[in-house]
């Protein structure tokens, strides 16, 4: 009797063609393509058959309804999309790392939606190079006498290593044999781009005397790795930048430093020390210098690399070059931002990673309590909501060490636990990304824009009050 009134749930199921021929079809048929119509039907069909076999009761129609047009709703909706940033990471990688400016976002698209002089010499009425846009600027702010640009930091390393070094060694300290993220190692791109590795000192110590001693006839390079994601601290040491230039011009021996984060102003002032500019490597005599375009710089995902002339002509030259450039999106955006250095006031106003590291404690403190009572305002009683001391993390494998003291807005929802609420939030159709701690939500004020403030509250109010 109960496979008798499972078969017969099962046969007053709708067909995929009586759903394409209802109203509810023809809708979804003026609005998206017929094969993604199909497979959605089909879809929610074969779901409502599985309900039937397993708890033996059948979905109304309206409910199959629904789930065809939700998921309509979720194949039509870009993959890479926007979402809010409430942790208090500034450089996320997972979110995109750094935001851009509208200026910025407007030259991106000026130069984008027609044609542009890309590769073409407007003065002369020729071929000219992509990378002429962006090599005046860099020599400009960084001191240097060359430039280029590939797509990120790693392959700037990958790049320099194969053009200067392949098939020679290249002494580097024990203690800056680092790992990157997504489990990219300095050996492992050492490797790849044909240079032998040469480890000079110790994990804790390294000398200029270990890197004299490891220095030999087939030594390419001297390249230092700055510790952007991690620190050694106590009994340490580690050969003078100056001195291990001096060593380089003694022994003719060109030294590369991988920068990473790219700091273009000396941040110390806003109280962010420790991290040297990429003007002062250069002015120290550094050969080749690589960093990251949307680390502390604040622009598009890049890596630069910037030096003597003679060796970024070299580097220019090999032909991984081509396989690793960028396009005129990344060099539009990278432009713009660069051009913003000429004056650093603006920079730090304008550019959002800057803004963000630099942002005022009663800054903070206003737009957290700005948050606070707009959104108890919305949800009056599903919520405790308060606004408390907290830390924000620079990010990006940038300022390891560094915490920032921030406000944040902390939520403790009546109806769900914290973890639940966090889930949704990440799910609704504004993605507010936030943290847990000890079952309360925090939305972190320092990387939540003031535009981003009315949206956040609404996506907030639908998951607490839904």
């Amino acid at each position: 009797m109960a496979d008798k009134t499972i078969q017969k749930k099962l046969a007053a199921l709708p067909s995929v063609d009586e759903l394409l021929r209802s109203e509810a079809g023809a809708a979804w048929l003026e609005r998206h393509p017929r094969s993604l119509v199909v497979a959605s039907i089909r879809e929610a069909i074969d779901e409502a058959r599985r309900d039937v076999r397993n708890e033996g009761s059948a979905l109304k129609s309206s409910n199959i309804t629904d789930g065809i047009a939700m998921r309509l709703a979720k194949k039509s909706r870009p993959r890479l999309r926007p979402v809010i940033n409430a942790t208090g990471v500034i450089l996320h990688t997972n979110l995109g790392r750094a935001p851009l400016p509208d200026a910025v976002l407007n030259h991106v698209m000026e130069v984008s939606r027609g044609y542009s002089n890309l590769e073409y010499d407007i003065e002369h009425g020729e071929r000219g190079k992509r990378y002429s846009h962006i090599v005046g600027i860099l020599r400009e702010i960084t001191g240097a006498e060359d430039a280029i640009v590939v797509n990120n930091n790693a392959a700037a390393v990958l790049l320099c290593l194969s053009a200067l070094a392949a098939g020679r060694e290249v002494v580097v300290s024990r203690g800056e044999l680092i790992e990157i993220g997504g489990a990219f190692r300095v050996p492992d791109v050492m490797r790849a781009g044909g240079a032998i590795l040469r480890e000079a000192g110790t994990t804790n110590k390294t000398h200029l005397r270990d890197y004299e001693a490891a220095t030999g006839p087939e030594t390419a390079l001297y390249l230092k790795v700055h510790p952007s994601n991690y620190r050694i601290i106590g009994f340490t040491k580690e050969a003078m930048l100056a001195d291990l230039v001096k060593l380089g011009r003694e022994r003719g021996v060109p030294v590369m430093y991988d920068l990473g984060s790219g700091s273009i102003i000396d941040l110390a002032k806003y109280g962010i020390g420790g991290e040297p500019t990429v003007r002062e490597v250069v002015e120290a005599g550094v050969d080749v210098v690589t960093f990251s375009g949307d680390k502390l710089l604040g622009g598009p995902q890049g890596g630069i690399i910037v030096g003597r002339k003679a060796l970024v002509q070299t580097i220019q030259k090999h032909p991984l070059t081509r396989a690793l450039r960028v396009d005129k999106m990344t060099l539009a955006a990278l432009e713009a931002v660069l051009m913003l250095y000429r004056d650093h006031e603006r920079a730090i106003h304008e550019l959002p990673v800057l803004s963000m590291l630099t942002a005022p404690d009663d800054t903070l403190k206003r737009r957290a309590a700005l948050i606070a009572k707009k959104l108890a305002k919305a949800v009056g009683g599903a919520a405790d909501v308060k606004i408390l001391r907290e830390a924000s993390q620079a990010g990006g494998g940038s300022l390891p060490e560094h915490e920032m003291p921030t406000w944040a807005v902390s939520i403790s929802p009546a109806e769900m636990s914290a973890a639940a609420a966090e889930e949704k939030l990440r799910a609704g159709e504004t993605a507010v990304i936030v943290r847990v701690k000890e079952n309360r939500v925090l939305l972190d004020a320092r990387t939540i824009a003031d535009r981003e403030i009315p949206a956040l509250i609404v996506a907030l109010k639908a998951v607490l009050t839904g």
